[in-house]
């Protein structure tokens, strides 16, 4: 005789999506419910300003430490103050599923869940982030800013629980771990592209007065999502990887 199988039980998460829109009172776009949806462990946010990458990740932060008790969110930005920001959004939405944000007792800025689970922001500097371990979903906020040596001091956060690992930034010229994942951090990666032409909360007539009053390298970086060289250099960087051979031989003595 085959068996039924058991009910949901009631203290089942929904899944995000429902999440964000009936517990959360958010209702995302096209493109967000793709980045909402995703399985990726690795994804890349180069989008626009104003497109909602923090409203969004903090909706995947605040999902993952409700769905999953005793879990742990870090997130870090280029500033303590940036990252408390983060946590103070994320606080908003904890507040619209009936919980009372506090924080964890051990970390300044951090949001304690009932069932375990933490989101723990960081400051912007290397030497203070080391001590976390087992992380399940790591978001690094205006990632181009961060310093690489930061990227890399909480890379290892994720190495014993397998955790997930989101970049969501504006370009910042083609330097820093931001780009250099973006142009070359292979297939593992999904990348979502979101330039404010495509958004439709934009105005037109907005852009149009921003790209005359900042000048056009600086409306293609913050609104159009391209990686602009400053200007700094004598050789673009284009012009410098597409000059590169891994098949010459270096000359003997170099």
């Amino acid at each position: 005789m085959k068996r039924k199988a058991p009910p949901p039980s009631e203290d089942a998460a929904p899944d995000i999506l429902e999440f964000v829109r009936s517990r959360l009172g958010f209702e995302p776009d096209a493109r967000q419910i793709g980045v909402l949806e995703s399985t990726s462990k690795r994804g890349i946010l180069n989008c626009t300003r104003q497109w909602g990458k923090s409203t969004v990740s903090a909706a995947m932060a605040v999902y993952r430490a409700y769905a999953q008790p005793g879990s742990l969110v870090v997130v870090a930005s280029p500033t303590e103050r940036q990252s408390a920001e983060f946590v103070r959004k994320a606080a908003g939405m904890v507040r619209k599923v009936g919980i009372k944000p506090r924080g964890d007792g051990d970390n300044s800025i951090s949001l304690m869940f009932p069932n375990g689970s933490r989101i723990v922001g960081l400051p912007g500097t290397e030497g203070t982030v080391r001590g976390f371990s087992a992380v399940s979903l790591m978001l690094i906020d205006e990632a181009s800013r961060v310093e690489d040596e930061m990227y890399k001091a909480l890379r290892p956060m994720l190495a014993v629980g397998g955790g997930d690992l989101w970049l969501m930034s504006t370009p910042y010229g083609k330097q820093g771990f931001f780009y250099e994942t973006w142009a070359h951090g292979g297939e593992d990666w999904l990348r979502v592209s979101v330039a404010a032409t495509e958004c439709a909360r934009i105005p037109a007539s907005f852009l149009e007065e921003e790209r005359r009053t900042m000048g056009l390298q600086w409306f293609q970086q913050e609104y159009l999502c391209e990686f602009v060289d400053g200007g700094g250099s004598v050789f673009g960087r284009d012009l410098v990887e597409s000059a590169m051979d891994d098949d010459v031989e270096p000359l003997p003595g170099y």
